[in-house]
């Protein structure tokens, strides 16, 4: 699973160019020099704050946005500012503001609203990462404005906003087997945790593409993706029940340590 994110703080107008951006603490996980950016694209990722979520499936919208934290080589905490934890910078040739609202869920679009009203951001500059459990664990689905589609999170924010002419990442969490709610907040499987950095990291590329490109030609690109089958050799970390072997070739079954034979060909 991806460290937590932080980030520099954002302290400037949406349109005010040549920001002066800070370090300071917050639940983002980054520390910056002093630089100058303008915002130009807002992700906000959903999830609910607490250790106790932090690795659920609800969660994704956040370990999506640490995964972009990680690669822009913000490190440190950022701020808690207007319900939101905050990081900004320039990555890439983008500049970029990602917020994690800290309300809960079902009260995203308090966060959203404070944050768009600060920055002065229009709708269209703004992308949010949300989880689905009617896609399949893996899919990902890019949609340029439409309904909540059952999310209380992106409910909360069309409420807020009065508007729900803003693009939406939605990342497949797979349908729950029984109750939606038990299965949103539980954790991956084990054959899905050993796939999750390869999803995460087709999210953050897909953002990428979003804030390059715009929705439409994102969506082309990565509404087909399909995340790989699970490795039956790789549903569990090394030493766990179904992990791969170890050095000298053993691993830890349901019925206990077992050395793996080589295979043989006819």
């Amino acid at each position: 699973m991806c460290t937590a994110l932080a980030a520099p703080t954002f302290i400037s107008p949406y349109h005010r160019r040549n920001a002066p951006l800070d370090s300071f603490p917050g639940p983002f996980g980054v520390s910056t020099a002093r630089r100058t950016f303008e915002i130009e694209k807002i992700v906000v990722g959903l999830g609910n704050p607490g250790e106790p979520y932090a690795k659920t499936r609800h969660n994704v919208g956040w370990m999506v946005l640490d995964r972009l934290a990680d690669r822009a080589g913000w490190s440190g905490r950022g701020r808690d500012r207007d319900a939101a934890a905050t990081i900004g910078g320039r990555y890439q040739g983008l500049d970029l503001l990602l917020v994690k609202p800290m309300t809960f869920m079902n009260e995203s679009g308090i966060a959203v609203r404070k944050v768009l009203a600060r920055t002065r951001a229009p709708l269209t500059e703004m992308l949010v990462v949300v989880d689905d459990f009617a896609l399949p664990f893996g899919k990902l689905r890019f949609r340029e404005g439409g309904g909540p589609g059952g999310h209380n999170g992106l409910r909360s924010i069309i409420g807020e906003l009065e508007n729900e002419q803003f693009s939406r990442l939605r990342v497949g969490i797979g349908s729950p087997d029984a109750g939606f709610r038990d299965h949103v907040l539980s954790v991956f499987r084990p054959d899905e945790r050993e796939r999750l950095p390869e999803l995460l990291d087709a999210a953050a590329d897909a953002v990428e593409a979003w804030a390059r490109e715009g929705t439409s030609r994102a969506a082309t690109r990565f509404n087909p993706f399909e995340l790989r089958p699970a490795d039956e050799a790789r549903k569990a970390p090394a030493g766990e029940v179904d992990g791969p072997p170890d050095e000298q070739g053993i691993r830890r079954t349901k019925t206990g340590w077992r050395k793996v034979r080589p295979s043989t060909e006819s």
